[in-house]
């Protein structure tokens, strides 16, 4: 190589090393234009996607939306009557965070972590970014250990495990977020922090479900997001990865964290009604192409970390509404697509008074077994075949004069379980409660009991076997092991109990 063509690329290589010095010294630009709170700034070499600007005499800041070849287009955070054109914008490289740490356990926040609740300010967090990489699959491990939800139906018939990401599904008032917060009652004493987002929700209706876990004690190891309708569409936005961001604070420390996303349905409107200021095309059914990209870096940012890496866990349950039970539209098929299974709550169900309105034929766990203790999967056997077939034959037997035995046996069991699967909101149940229900439904212990007076007579059965069984109640909770002596124990209970 020559010496003049050495001396070239010296040169060129020190040219090239101060350029982002350069660039990072004239990160100053304009606001060119303000028009319902999306700011187009020009003059910014080496604006990133994500990144924050500073609005100067405004003092207000903006997140950058897009990029192009003369400045970029950002959307103001805090609503303000100063931003207009002309004004100075600058830049220092820093992308959107907000205050993560256990002093946010019990508060309510927003989705940039500035405290609602009247509580003063929120101290003793540290900065952590909105979007992160998910943990690839090396740092991943198995689901193996079961999130307890206390709701009868879902833990013995679509378990949930700690790592995996669960969808609840229904129409409008069919009771998806009672589903949500009662798995976040009966996290009570199982090492588990949870983090309810509100997305676009009624603030009374925020206000309601803070108000239902302060009565029960779950405030204690619960943070709020709230991002109400009223709020702005990109805080509506922001708000489910500011609730991943402080889950995966807990799961990084090697604890097991829980995010309810309450909904994503509003979620992808408020994505649509800023990518629609921010000119983007719409695409199907007038959302914006890349929204299945939004749920899905959500989403895949809950997983089981390997004991390598801490063996933490986060797992989400994102809540989608439905328009006259249509789960094949566009955004719950994205959704259904990107979770790990799906708990579908249907309204003539619910209206029928069986509550929680639990589809079991639509609703599936892709984790299933591997996420139930060894006493509830053993327990819960028969019961999903003992519904199905109860539904099969039931559609048929209304129009027939006469039923065999066996007929009419199947329909009594599936009666019983049908109805031994209801429940009150808010009282979730503890794991031997669920295994005496579904032993004494199973097994044909309540087969004589007449159909109305099934739901009396087992909260009388679970009243009376807590005193009469306590042995029997702390060898299930401590061994979680269907044996020999807990199968003779529970007959014995269900004789003496549900007799006549």
């Amino acid at each position: 190589m020559s010496e003049s063509l050495k001396t070239f690329l010296s040169a060129l290589d020190e040219a090239l090393k101060s350029v982002p010095a350069e660039a990072e010294r004239s990160r100053a630009g304009l606001v060119e234009s303000c028009r319902d709170g999306v700011v187009r700034v020009s003059g910014m070499p080496g604006l990133r996607m994500g990144e924050v600007i500073r609005i100067e005499d405004a003092d207000v800041d903006a997140l950058v939306m897009e990029v192009d070849r003369d400045g970029g287009l950002a959307v103001v955070l805090q609503p303000s009557e100063r931003v207009r054109e002309g004004l100075a914008a600058s830049s220092d490289g820093r992308f959107l965070t907000l205050g993560v740490g256990d002093k946010l356990v019990g508060r309510v926040v927003d989705p940039l972590g500035r405290a609602v609740d009247g509580k003063g300010e929120v101290k003793g967090t540290k900065s952590a970014p909105l979007e992160t990489l998910a943990p690839d699959v090396m740092a991943r491990a198995p689901v193996s250990e079961p999130v307890q939800t206390g709701i009868l139906a879902i833990d013995a018939l679509i378990p949930i495990g700690r790592g995996q990401r669960e969808l609840i599904i229904g129409d409008r008032q069919t009771g998806k977020t009672t589903v949500a917060i009662d798995t976040i009652l009966n996290q009570k004493g199982q090492d588990m922090i949870c983090v309810y987002v509100a997305i676009g929700q009624r603030e009374a209706k925020t206000a309601q479900v803070v108000r239902t876990l302060e009565e029960h004690g779950a405030m204690d190891y619960t943070v709020v997001v709230d991002a109400p309708a009223s709020s702005p569409a990109v805080l509506q936005y922001l708000a489910p990865y500011a609730g991943a961001a402080i889950g995966e604070y807990f799961m990084k420390k090697g604890k097991h964290a829980l995010m309810v996303f309450d909904d994503l349905s509003k979620h992808a409107v408020a994505y649509r009604e800023v990518s629609l200021l921010l000119r983007k095309p719409p695409g199907r059914e007038a959302y914006p192409g890349d929204v299945f990209y939004l749920h899905s870096r959500l989403l895949e940012r809950a997983a089981k970390l390997s004991p390598e890496n801490g063996g933490g866990s986060l797992t989400a349950l994102p809540i989608i509404e439905t328009q006259a039970g249509d789960i094949s539209a566009y955004i719950p098929t994205n959704v259904i697509s990107i979770t790990d299974g799906q708990i579908f709550l249907e309204s003539t169900l619910f209206y029928r008074g069986i509550r929680p309105a639990i589809n079991v034929g639509a609703s599936v766990s892709r984790v299933g077994g591997a996420a139930q203790t060894h006493i509830m999967k053993k327990s819960s056997g028969t019961a999903k075949l003992d519904l199905a077939q109860y539904a099969e034959l039931a559609a048929f037997s209304q129009f027939a004069s006469e039923l065999d035995a066996a007929t009419k046996k199947q329909l009594v069991r599936g009666e019983r379980v049908v109805e031994a699967l209801k429940q009150k909101a808010n009282r979730p149940l503890a794991l031997w409660q669920e295994v005496a229900v579904l032993w004494a439904a199973t097994k044909g212990h309540l087969d004589e009991v007449p159909k109305l007076q099934v739901v009396g007579k087992i909260e009388a059965y679970l009243q009376s076997f807590e005193a009469r069984f306590p042995e029997l109640v702390s060898m299930i909770m401590e061994k979680q092991e269907l044996s020999d002596e807990a199968k003779a124990g529970l007959d014995k209970a269900c004789a003496e109990l549900l007799k006549k």
